[in-house]
């Protein structure tokens, strides 16, 4: 029989449809794995093509100069900013029915790599521990603007997920307001916390970890579950073991090398297992300046478009999926296990 199940740390509710229910292998489209050349004479964000893109605002180099090749990872201004850091700063105008604010604040992609024909997935450990440093300074030098008060950085892979250029890269909006349902995310956290004395996402890591049915991947500093409350089939969520309420405060080297390990197998993992799925990453962090270290965690959601919302979820909010969270997490730490990763 179908049924409701709420999610513990957001208190969403979602609807496991068991009698539509498929097995984990029939979700599965077919491979979208195209080979791509290293290098596209078309495409600005390959190496050699820096003059097509803003000039950037960062890079990890190989001692060559700004805006030249030899960068190991590049971030530069989006070229079709959602934000802008030259967009004058004014506060809230007409607060009462039709509020506004100017579009201040900061929209920029972040070329993972030099090479074209690559993936996050596919990437050295190394490669991705770069990425993710670099993401970490540019988060922390954003955070130093008073103006700005939420960082989302988010990764867009296949078109059904957004991403309009095939070459790997991320993308991070810096807001001067902190979004709705991150507000929420941290409200319902604040409210477990008052009621337990502990932090939500600790408590599920301890409950989901004793069961075990829904956990993919784990190692020394981070886990990586199908959440109880999924909303799609291979819905994944990365948590890290230690309590940290802020990636941008609080992560340390050592915390951001494991998660570069732990994050590349998880996309590894459905890159071979999943066949290439087009997905959303999405990191959740605390506000810049929200006094939450005590009850909010930090993680990463990944959400593969493997289905479409319709009018149902969209009306209500809540999601109906046919996928059963223990089954797929059964299926890929199967794979993890027959593939090595």
């Amino acid at each position: 029989m179908s049924e409701l199940r709420q999610d513990i740390a957001t208190k969403r509710w979602v609807i496991v449809a068991k009698e539509r229910a498929k097995r984990p292998h029939q979700f599965l489209k077919q491979s979208t794995v195209q080979e791509e050349p290293d290098h596209r004479e078309d495409c600005p964000f390959c190496e050699g093509n820096e003059m097509q893109t803003p000039p950037e605002v960062y890079a990890l180099r190989n001692g060559s100069e700004p805006n030249r090749p030899g960068w190991k990872v590049r971030v530069v201004p989006n070229k079709f900013a959602a934000l802008s850091p030259s967009t004058r700063w004014e506060g809230v105008q007409s607060p009462d029915i039709f509020t506004t604010i100017s579009g201040y604040g900061s929209h920029e992609v972040i070329i993972e790599t030099p090479l074209h024909s690559q993936t996050l997935a596919t990437l050295p450990e190394e490669q991705v521990s770069l990425v993710l440093q670099a993401i970490l300074q540019r988060m922390r030098t954003l955070a130093q603007d008073n103006r700005i008060a939420f960082v989302q950085v988010f990764r867009n892979h296949g078109a059904s997920a957004g991403t309009s250029l095939v070459h790997p890269h991320s993308q991070l909006i810096a807001t001067p307001i902190v979004p709705t349902n991150i507000r929420e995310e941290v409200e319902e956290a604040r409210r477990f916390y008052d009621d337990r004395v502990t932090c939500v996402y600790c408590y599920l890591l301890e409950k989901e970890q004793a069961e075990g049915k829904r956990i993919v991947l784990s190692t020394a500093q981070y886990v990586v579950l199908a959440p109880f409350a999924s909303r799609f089939p291979f819905e994944l969520m990365i948590l890290p073991r230690r309590h940290r309420s802020s990636f941008v405060a609080e992560a340390r080297p050592e915390e951001v090398t494991a998660l570069a390990d732990v994050l590349r197998r998880t996309l590894l993992l459905l890159y071979r297992a999943a066949n290439n799925p087009d997905y959303n990453a999405v990191l959740h962090t605390a506000p810049l300046r929200d006094s939450c270290m005590d009850y909010y965690h930090w993680h990463i959601e990944i959400v593969p478009r493997l289905t479409t919302p319709a009018g149902f979820e969209l009306g209500s909010g809540i999601y109906i999926t046919t996928a059963i969270p223990e089954e797929t997490a059964g299926y890929l730490r199967e794979q993890a296990q027959q593939l090595g990763i």
